[in-house]
């Protein structure tokens, strides 16, 4: 039993780690949207050069479908869906906004796609109605 328990403190450490991404550029989080590019280092043109770079075996039929400038694990990254001619779903890949080197590069079903973009939609929802809250209204009692 006692060999056992160094390995289960493995499973317990090794989701908290898988969590951060070593990115140098980490805002706090009540950093509004809009200051995002002022924190940024790399151009998003070079880091998409960066992202597709990785395809080059698919080079004729790589194509950036979205990106976008994120804070993603707590890291200010560039993101691209990358949809390869003959795939189903994207790579979606994450390059770090301080230095332009790849994060992550994950494979993304449709299904998760969708649901990528659903989450993003409330999230972005969620974020217009508190900023057209004025800071000074109470809470009722």
């Amino acid at each position: 039993m006692n060999r056992l328990f160094p390995l289960s403190l493995l499973f317990i450490v090794f989701p908290v780690c898988a969590a951060q991404l070593p990115c140098t550029i980490r805002p706090p989080k009540d950093t509004l949207e809009s200051a995002l590019p002022g924190l940024t280092k790399v151009t998003e043109t070079d880091a998409q050069k960066t992202a597709l770079a990785g395809f080059a075996d698919f080079a004729a039929t790589a194509t950036v479908t979205d990106s976008e400038l994120e804070v993603e694990h707590g890291c200010l990254v560039y993101s691209f869906d990358i949809r390869v001619a003959g795939r189903k779903g994207v790579e979606e890949v994450l390059v770090d906004a301080g230095t332009g080197k790849v994060l992550t590069r994950e494979h993304e079903t449709s299904s998760q796609e969708a649901k990528e973009a659903k989450a993003e939609a409330a999230e972005a929802k969620q974020s217009q109605q508190s900023a057209a809250k004025p800071a000074d209204q109470a809470p009722p009692h």
